[in-house]
């Protein structure tokens, strides 16, 4: 630094000059290029290892996929394999049946709303019945038993005006199957080609003869066709 300072010819002054100015000079560099990467280091471990996670956890879903895909095909085998036409009198039918079984009455059952999702098609009603509390609730045990799969969304009882007896209002859900793709089993058959139409090939025109003696070409002679014949003029 002092053989440069002298090669300089610089003062005293000037040289604690330039090297408050190179001082201030590396202060900033490391402001601007290197502090705000102090913390670069630790950021990208963090992020390693969150990685190293999330590829631990997908490994082993991947590895579940032979008993998710177990569970999906029992997803799909639950329900009953019934006509969507048919669903809504199917769960009609069957409420009135248990209902019937349990001695507990109908008041008023609403219309079916269908509704789907990615395994079932869901037919909701609301149903108002009138019956003592053990037949409400075998009436309700008897709907969720089986393969019936209908299950109460939303309940409210009130006492009916005898006291004797509930008034219960039952939004019921059945899930049924969706009907599935009827795939064909047989292959389709392949095109045939068409055969290919050959064109007669065209017949060149006749050459035109040329008169010996002029070299002008002479008009084509037309055929003559059948004679017709002379009729014979009778004498009287």
């Amino acid at each position: 630094m002092t053989n440069l300072f002298d090669k300089l010819n610089l003062r005293p002054f000037e040289r604690r000059l330039v090297v408050v100015v190179a001082i201030a000079l590396f202060i900033v560099l490391q402001y601007f290029l290197v502090w705000p990467y102090f913390g670069a280091v630790g950021a990208t471990n963090a992020q390693r290892e969150k990685a190293k996670l999330t590829l631990a956890e997908r490994q082993e879903k991947i590895a579940q996929t032979n008993s998710f895909l177990k569970e999906l095909k029992a997803l799909e085998g639950e329900g009953l394999a019934v006509p969507p036409e048919d669903q809504a009198t199917d769960l009609a039918r069957t409420i009135n049946y248990q209902a019937a079984q349990n001695l507990v009455t109908p008041q008023s059952l609403s219309r079916p709303f269908t509704r789907t999702n990615e395994f079932f098609l869901e037919q909701s009603v609301t149903i108002t019945t009138l019956s003592t509390e053990d037949a409400l609730v075998n009436f309700l045990h008897s709907l969720g038993s089986g393969s019936s799969l209908i299950r109460v969304r939303e309940l409210s009882l009130r006492p009916d005006p005898s006291k004797t007896k509930l008034t219960a209002t039952i939004q019921l859900v059945a899930s049924y199957q969706k009907k599935p793709a009827v795939r064909s089993a047989t292959p389709a058959p392949a095109a045939t080609p068409a055969p290919a139409v050959t064109k007669p090939a065209a017949t060149p025109p006749p050459a035109s003869k040329t008169d010996p003696k002029s070299g002008a070409p002479m008009p084509p002679v037309p055929k003559s066709g059948p004679k017709s014949p002379i009729p014979l003029r009778q004498t009287p």
